[in-house]
Formats: structure tokens, sequence, C-alpha cells
């Protein structure tokens, strides 16, 4: 797949973020609006009632500082999936919620884990991981940003707040580098210049040859040109018709 293919922007690159981010505001309203608490929907570490929260839990947030600190980088790193990886975007957000959810209950306290927090952790780990694999120069300058932007974020995965599921976030980091390792395909190949092919023989180019072993410029007939190389012959019947 090359950069055209590859990095196209679509509708489906701002409609996806934005529909997970309303159906997660829509949940908050519905349970503010008639008094609903969804919280023992959320992960109930090594309980097997606690198993439904895998799935669940991303989307039940406990207030409004909540909800509001995660819809931000959720939507701007969903943005950027689509974009960059649009491929593997629905696989990383679908098995990340699922895999970053069974490390919290394997690991976590006992508590109910809610949010999308672990989901985040996983966009944040996955984009920054595979931009430095991949070694390709765009997807490495979009994991500058994110350093940039939620490197500060790395501090959450340790336990320095009581009422923050660290656990769910080292879940999502684990997650997220796990799946830069893991998906190897769907990344553009960089464009390969003639000079950068493996079967590349000096010899055979036009415009060295127009230069001696010195580097010194060497004025060749066109003709000559013309009977030396047939790329370069073709280009001047094309220009004469």
């Amino acid at each position: 797949m090359n950069e055209e293919e590859h990095f196209k922007f679509s509708n489906g690159v701002v409609a996806y973020p934005i529909a997970i981010i309303l159906f997660i505001w829509l949940v908050f309203w519905f349970e503010v609006r008639f008094g609903f608490n969804f919280s023992k929907f959320g992960i109930y570490p090594q309980t097997i009632k606690g198993l439904k929260g895998i799935i669940f839990s991303p989307f039940i947030h406990g207030d409004m500082q909540h909800i509001y600190h995660n819809t931000v980088p959720l939507f701007i790193l969903s943005m950027a999936l689509f974009y960059f990886y649009r491929p593997i975007a629905w696989k990383v957000i679908v098995f990340g919620i699922l895999f970053s959810g069974f490390l919290t209950w394997c690991l976590g306290r006992p508590s109910y884990h809610i949010g999308a927090s672990g989901l985040i952790y996983v966009l944040v780990s996955f984009i920054f991981f595979k931009g430095v694999f991949a070694k390709y120069y765009r997807l490495i300058a979009l994991s500058l940003v994110v350093v940039f932007l939620y490197g500060s974020m790395i501090w959450y995965v340790f336990p320095i707040e009581e009422n923050v599921s660290w656990e769910g976030h080292l879940a999502g980091l684990i997650t997220g580098f796990l799946f830069a390792l893991y998906f190897k395909k769907s990344i553009p190949k960089t464009k390969k210049y003639v000079w950068e092919e493996d079967n590349f023989n000096p010899e055979n180019d036009p415009f060295l040859k127009q230069f001696d072993e010195n580097g010194n410029f060497i004025e060749i007939e066109k003709a000559q040109i013309e009977e030396e190389s047939p790329i370069v012959n073709d280009t001047f019947k094309e220009n004469k018709d």
C-alpha cells in the first residue's frame, strides 16, 4: 500500500471518533437524567461478574470531570488512528478494549474500574511504539507529537493516586505496545528512487554518464545519449511529438 492509498482523508476519520464520543456522552447523560448508576457494570477484578466490565467499562464514567478529561484525548488519538492506520483502526480499538480490559481484570484491585482511560493508553502506546518500529518518517513525526501532548501520562501507570485506576492505564500501555509489535502489515511503503533500488547500476544511468570519475561535467552529444539510453530516447521522442 502506497502513501496515496494509506494517508487518504475520508469521512470516517472524523465521523467514527465523533460517534464513539457521542455514545459515551449518551450513556453518561442517560445515567444522570434517569438516576442510574452504571458503575457496577465496570470491571471488578478476579470475579466472574466483573468480566462483563471488559466490554462495558470504557463507556461508563463517574462524573463530569472524569468524562471530560477522557473526551479530548480520546477524540484526538482516535482521529490520528483512523487517518494514519485506517486499515487496522477498528481492530486496534475493539481488541484494545478487550485485551486491556482483561489485563485490568487480572491485575486490578478489588474495586470497580470504569472509564475510557484504558483505551486512551492503548492508543497512546500503539501510536508511539508503532511509529518507532515502522521507521517511517510520517509515523515517527506522529509519535513525537503524541509524546509532546501526552508524555506526562506515563506517571499514571503507577499508583500515585488512590482513586485512579493505574492498573487500567498499565494494561492499556502494555496492550498498545504488543499491538505495535503484532500489526506489522498495512504500513505504507516509502517511495524509492531509482538510485535507491538494489539493482541500480550507476554505469547505466544517463545522468551520471555526463560526469567523469572525478565528478567533472562532460558534454555528451544528444545523439550519443539517445543511442546509449533507450529511456532518454523515448523522452526526446515524446517531446518532439
